[in-house]
């Protein structure tokens, strides 16, 4: 099969550069596990600019942050670099810090809390990463494409990225 086949515009594997990761508890590292296995089990990832061969999928990624911005990593699925870029994170801190102190709010609920608290709790925190997701589709648009599912799992694992206690 030539590199100009049928387009796969999906995800099939990706990873964190661990350097950039200091610090992550165990329900951190359980939503990060959840992320990119329903992230692999379902995606839409599609770069903007077509590649001088045609390749158009599948697609390794790298995420990592350096200096205060995302860095993506993207590859062919036999690991052939194809480009890289950069996505500053500072539009993110809000909603990030928002982000984390509802899902904070949840995981002290879903141990001791009614179920009509966790659900309002739950409420809010998708409603956080809906809006997230809208970010990370803004803020991707010039480089890729991705779909809103996508783009809620990628938002997961960019707070990944940001934790730094």
């Amino acid at each position: 099969m030539s590199a100009a086949a049928a387009p796969d515009h999906r995800i099939v594997d990706i990873k964190l550069d661990e350097r950039t990761i200091l610090w992550r508890n165990a329900d951190i590292e359980q939503e990060r596990r959840v992320a990119i296995f329903d992230l692999l089990e379902g995606n839409f990832f599609k770069p903007v600019g077509p590649y001088d061969d045609g390749y158009a999928g599948p697609y390794k990624l790298l995420m990592g942050v350096e200096e205060g911005r995302l860095t993506v990593a993207l590859s062919r699925a036999d690991d052939t670099p194809l480009e890289s870029f950069v996505v500053p994170l500072s539009p993110f801190r809000r909603i990030v810090r928002d982000y984390f102190a509802i899902c904070d709010s949840y995981f002290k609920a879903i141990r001791n809390a009614t179920p009509s608290q966790i659900e309002t709790i739950d409420m809010a925190r998708r409603g956080i990463h809906n809006d997230a997701a809208e970010l990370v589709i803004d803020r991707f648009a010039s480089r890729v494409e991705v779909d809103h599912d996508t783009a809620r799992r990628l938002f997961t694992l960019i707070c990944v990225l940001h934790i730094r206690q």
